[in-house]
């Protein structure tokens, strides 16, 4: 399909920078073709304010938005949460949302009979993957347009021009371009700066934290928390039951107002280039941390080192883009069987930056305090020596056989 026959275009739409220009770029390249506006509600809160305004006068003809915050926290956190995944020290914040928006893209488009789903995601970055293979998935053939890979706009102080020539307001300047991505789950921040590994983030800086403070703003007082879990997934905090998006939520409040949950990473991009970013991931963070402490008495140890090393695998599923698909749907079965008897309360510590464990209960706790107990106990100490001539049987007949040669 040519450029010309495209007469309706699903566009997905923050109403950040990319987005922002899309809208008039697409009218001048694609022959005026009717763009429909799709926001995802991720939990991204005041980036809602004024979108529609924005997108009707920027050109589209009108916008949707979609709630899709417990669509991501239950189908797609979760289950990341009971395997344990971690890209490289990052919690896949933006990775967990891209799967779930680019199924709503695809639906959206079928529905309102469109000819392409647009996206702004650059050809440096992972998302261009993540949203296109959810689209493969939910409207095969659909075709995909991709600006950043057409364009001869080359970096975001050229978008800022583009934009203040066609009169599209923003909401950033030149000075405050970081290029961010919020969800409920986090806040990246990436590009000025912080492009340099060798630069400071200015985390003290008003304005450049959003979910937070640094550790060093933190209260001189600490915070205690305290999550029940059920089977591996969050079902209280503080012994009020609630779902799982607003017990992140809360934990975002305490955790931010804590100086929990910021990193400062360099990331192995899927296209193979590094990248350097600072997370926020306040809530995030302290769910990882609870859960992994009441693991440590519920899964028995095979079951837990394995999970451990297909969290790996896992998380690399998730950030590469494949989310929809059968090596997913094993993992996950794996995870929820792994973790159906992580039930129980953990109460945590919270002070300045740091996560403290300060008591872990559980009805299926495997740990067993008389038999580990360093006083008196039913285990038979001499039923070691037995064990250790066993398991130390092949030490043994290599060092005899390493004699007898020489």
């Amino acid at each position: 399909m040519g450029n010309k026959d495209i007469k309706k275009i699903v566009l997905a739409y923050s109403g950040g920078l990319d987005t922002s220009i899309i809208i008039p770029w697409l009218k001048e390249n694609y022959n005026d073709p009717e763009i429909i506006a799709v926001c995802g509600n991720v939990g991204q809160a005041d980036e809602l304010e004024g979108l529609e305004e924005k997108a009707l006068k920027t050109g589209a003809s009108k916008l949707i938005v979609a709630n899709l915050t417990d669509e991501m926290v239950d189908e797609v956190i979760i289950p990341s949460l009971k395997m344990g995944a971690k890209y490289e020290k990052y919690l896949l914040g933006t990775a967990f949302a891209r799967p779930i928006i680019g199924r709503k893209l695809a639906q959206i488009a079928l529905e309102e009979g469109a000819d392409a789903v647009c996206h702004g995601a650059t050809g440096k970055g992972n998302d261009q993957v993540r949203f296109e293979l959810a689209i493969k998935r939910w409207a095969p053939g659909m075709k995909i347009i991709a600006p950043w890979r057409e364009w001869d706009i080359s970096s975001r102080d050229e978008e800022i021009d583009y934009a203040e020539a066609h009169n599209v307001p923003l909401k950033i300047s030149r000075e405050t371009n970081y290029s961010k991505d919020k969800n409920l789950w986090h806040l990246s921040h990436e590009g000025l700066d912080l492009e340099d590994p060798s630069n400071e983030p200015q985390y003290e800086k008003e304005g450049f934290l959003e979910m937070g403070v640094s550790p060093l703003q933190a209260p001189d007082e600490p915070t205690y928390v305290t999550l029940g879990f059920e089977a591996g997934a969050p079902v209280s905090i503080n012994g009020e039951k609630m779902k799982a998006s607003k017990i992140i939520e809360k934990l975002n409040e305490l955790g931010g107002a804590n100086g929990i949950g910021i990193i400062d990473i360099v990331e192995n991009r899927l296209i193979g280039m590094k990248d350097r970013g600072v997370y926020e991931t306040p809530g995030g963070t302290i769910l990882y941390f609870a859960h992994e402490q009441l693991e440590m008495l519920t899964v028995d140890k095979e079951t837990l080192h394995l999970k451990q090393k297909l969290a790996v695998d896992y998380a690399d599923m998730i950030y590469n883009g494949k989310w929809f698909s059968p090596l997913q749907e094993a993992l996950t079965a794996f995870a929820n069987e792994a973790d159906k008897n992580t039930t129980g309360e953990v109460k945590l510590k919270l002070y300045k930056g740091n996560i403290i464990p300060a008591g872990t209960t559980s009805p299926f706790s495997l740990y067993d305090e008389e038999l580990v107990s360093f006083g008196e106990s039913d285990y038979d100490h001499s039923q070691a020596e037995g064990f250790i001539n066993i398991w130390g049987l092949p030490t043994l007949v290599q060092a005899v056989l390493e004699q007898k040669s020489k």
